[in-house]
C-alpha cells in the first residue's frame, strides 16, 4: 500500500510539472491540466508510450471528450442523480461535466496510470467529486452504471472491437452510452444515432487542423440498420 500511494504521488507530481491548469477551448466551465506541447512530453513518457501511439491521452482535451462533455453540460438531464461511468476517461474531462451536471457518482477508468492522477487533481480543481480507477474493464461489465460516457475512443481497430462490444453489453443492461467521436476510422456508425454535432477547437499539433467537426453519438442496442 505504501509503494502504491508513493507512485500515486509521483504521477500526480509529473501530471503538475508538466501540464497546466487552464479552462478547456469548447468547455470553459471546466479547467484541466493541460500540455502545452505535445511532442515534448510525448518523449518523456515514451517509456509508456510507444513512439507510434499519439500523445498521452490524459494531458489534452481532444475533440471527441470535449463535444461529449458539452453535451453532458448542455444536457444535465442525461445524468442527473445517476450513475455515471466515464470510460477511458483520459483527462477526466467528461467525468467532471458530468459530476457537475449533478450525476449521483461519477466513475472514471483508465489503464494509465498518470491519467488516473489527472483525473484526481482535475476533478479536485474544478471542485467535484470523481472516483478514479485504474485498470482495464472492457471485457467486463459496466457495473452499477446507469449511464455510459465515452469520449474519443474509436482511433484504432482492436480498440474500437473491444469498446463495442463493453458498449453493447452496457446498452442491453439498461444504461444508454454516448460517444464523442471527431471522425475516426473505426467508429461503426451503423450501430449509432446522431445526437448532435459541434465544430470544437483542437491542438494543431495533434490533429493537423484548428477544428474538428464532432459528433455526439448514442449507441443502439439492437442490430445494425439494414443498407438501404
Amino acid at each position: 500500500m505504501r509503494e502504491n500511494c508513493r507512485v500515486s504521488e509521483l504521477s500526480s507530481t509529473f501530471v503538475r510539472l508538466h501540464a497546466r491548469l487552464a479552462p478547456v477551448s469548447f468547455v470553459p466551465e471546466v479547467r484541466l491540466h493541460q500540455a502545452d506541447e505535445p511532442i515534448g512530453l510525448w518523449e518523456l513518457t515514451e517509456g509508456e508510450f510507444s513512439s507510434d501511439r499519439p500523445p498521452p491521452f490524459w494531458a489534452f482535451a481532444w475533440a471527441g471528450g470535449q463535444a461529449l462533455a458539452r453535451y453532458v453540460t448542455d444536457h444535465p438531464e442525461l445524468v442527473a442523480g445517476r450513475r455515471v461511468l466515464d470510460l477511458a476517461s483520459g483527462s477526466g474531462l467528461v467525468a467532471i461535466a458530468a459530476a457537475r451536471a449533478g450525476a449521483a457518482s461519477v466513475r472514471a477508468v483508465e489503464v494509465d496510470e498518470l491519467a488516473v492522477a489527472a483525473v484526481a487533481l482535475n476533478a479536485e480543481a474544478n471542485g467535484v467529486r470523481v472516483d478514479a480507477e485504474f485498470g482495464d474493464i472492457l471485457d467486463g461489465d459496466a457495473g452499477d452504471a446507469e449511464v455510459v460516457l465515452a469520449g474519443d475512443v474509436f482511433y484504432s481497430e482492436a480498440m474500437a472491437r473491444r469498446v463495442l462490444r463493453f458498449l453493447l453489453r452496457a446498452t442491453r443492461a439498461g444504461a444508454p452510452a454516448l460517444v464523442g467521436d471527431p471522425g475516426r476510422a473505426f467508429l461503426p456508425r451503423d450501430r449509432f444515432d446522431e445526437l448532435a454535432t459541434y465544430d470544437v477547437p483542437v491542438p494543431e499539433a495533434l490533429e493537423s487542423v484548428r477544428v474538428k467537426r464532432t459528433t455526439v453519438w448514442q449507441l443502439r442496442a439492437g442490430l445494425p440498420k439494414a443498407a438501404g
